[in-house]
């Protein structure tokens, strides 16, 4: 047999890649210089916090801006990461450009006076609406337009974590359960690529994290598997699943609440502004508030200190869901992931003892299962475990990810997520979106609040 060569095919790929670093390399700029400004703003609000904690009176009030304008002004863009997946799914209106504007100061108003929210959503629909106005300037095609869509995705994600290689996995992943689009990989690991570069040009740095797990003695590149570790990191992934699971039907049940108890939009935020500031008030703490990173002290819960198996209690990571649903749930902004890493964090330590494994170990596992669980992508978390971590734990880092994937259902913050694969045979969903799967049966929640009527 004759050896096969088409220079024409090598030659068209050649000017995919060519044409789509001209296309992404103003994408990432423009995109990491969106959000180096925007992690820059919520450092300042974070700040500014720490310093007057009376800001957290007028959380109620911030509550109605944010409703009032979205309601005014920005009904459209209401649907924020899920819009930007179904544009992707099957174009239509597009992504408004206003967009960018009101997520962004929502958010920052959102942490500026203590609602417990994170910040990937915001970085990822600001990706998108930049993303949608290039396109549109550039009049690109239907099929372009939804690949450079999920560049923008890629971008922001990459540059808000500075984890660019997660980041264009994630774009490729979070669209569909159980399949992903290869025509759009390199696009999206260039915008990533380019985003999380000029992010860090803009003098943005990053929390670093590590493990260490000494008490392990595991040498060589990447840690040895032994059963009995093996089978207890199982048991923890198992448990990051359902907790992811438990947070996303949590806060999609308690969004459909607010809207049938309290019918008026512009209450709702005042309601659930009152009961972040109760629970937190009850606790005696404010270390729930904001994104949980680190604390005004540094002692307390955070991401930080759980690491360390320092200021967590046993259930500092139920508090930090509960707050973050509620507050996502009653109309503030800003994103899921960032509360999910504290969550994962902090249960992971607490189970650290349980199990007898290093705390920071357990932490970095929780941080990265309780993602992969609520959102459905286990490949993105798991190497989001090698770029934050360093590589020497990957199997575990894997193990963690595909178990709580497995074990979160088929739900996941993103209703939008279309099901190509469902997660094992005999289960339905193919086809479908997980808003139709969950419409198609009553959540775990909806089903005991009417039992208790």
């Amino acid at each position: 047999m004759s050896l096969r060569w088409d220079i024409r095919e090598h030659a068209s790929l050649g000017y995919f890649v060519l044409r789509w670093l001209c296309i992404t390399a103003p994408l990432g700029a423009l995109v990491g210089s969106s959000v180096a400004f925007f992690l820059w703003l919520l450092h300042q609000a974070t700040l500014t916090r720490w310093q007057h904690p009376e800001l957290l009176y007028f959380l109620p009030l911030a509550g109605v801006v944010i409703a009032y304008a979205h309601h005014r002004w920005g009904k459209n863009v209401a649907a924020g990461n899920n819009l930007i997946m179904e544009q992707i799914h099957e174009p239509g209106g597009g992504v408004p450009k206003r967009m960018l504007p009101f997520v962004l100061f929502s958010t920052v108003l959102t942490h500026l006076f203590g609602g417990s929210a994170g910040r990937e959503g915001t970085a990822v629909q600001m990706g998108g609406s930049i993303a949608q106005a290039l396109g549109c300037f550039l009049r690109l095609g239907k099929n372009d337009t939804k690949i450079l869509l999920t560049c923008g995705i890629a971008a922001g994600f990459g540059a808000v974590f500075g984890t660019p290689l997660t980041g264009a996995i994630f774009a490729l992943e979070v669209l569909s359960l159980g399949s992903m689009r290869y025509d759009s990989l390199i696009p999206c690991f260039m915008a990533s690529i380019f985003g999380n570069l000029v992010c860090a040009a803009w003098g943005i740095h990053h929390t670093q994290y590590s493990i260490t797990a000494a008490s392990l003695h595991m040498g060589g590149v990447v840690a040895h598997i032994t059963p009995v570790i093996a089978l207890k990191v199982v048991c923890a992934a198992v448990l990051f699943g359902l907790v992811g699971f438990v947070f996303a039907e949590l806060m999609h049940t308690l969004s459909g609440l607010f809207k049938r108890v309290v019918p008026a939009y512009w209450l709702r935020p005042v309601v659930g502004a009152g009961l972040v500031l109760g629970i937190s008030w009850a606790l005696g703490t404010q270390d729930y508030l904001g994104l949980g990173v680190t604390t005004a002290s540094g002692a307390g819960s955070s991401i930080v200190n759980a690491f360390h198996g320092t200021g967590v209690s046993s259930w500092s990571w139920f508090w930090k869901l509960l707050l973050t649903a509620i507050t996502l749930s009653c109309g503030f902004k800003g994103g899921e992931v960032t509360p999910l890493f504290f969550v994962g964090a902090a249960l992971g330590s607490a189970l650290a003892g349980l199990l007898g494994l290093p705390v920071d170990l357990m932490a970095g596992l929780g941080f990265i299962g309780v993602f992969a669980g609520a959102t459905n992508t286990p490949l993105a978390c798991t190497l989001m475990g090698v770029e934050v971590f360093g590589g020497q734990y990957l199997p575990y880092f894997a193990m963690t990810c595909f178990f709580a994937y497995l074990f979160s259902g088929h739900s996941g913050i993103y209703l939008s997520q279309r099901v190509d694969a469902p997660k094992c045979a005999g289960l339905s969903g193919r086809d479908s979106s997980l808003r139709d799967v969950r419409q198609g049966k009553d959540s775990l929640f909806m089903k005991l609040l009417k039992r208790g009527e």
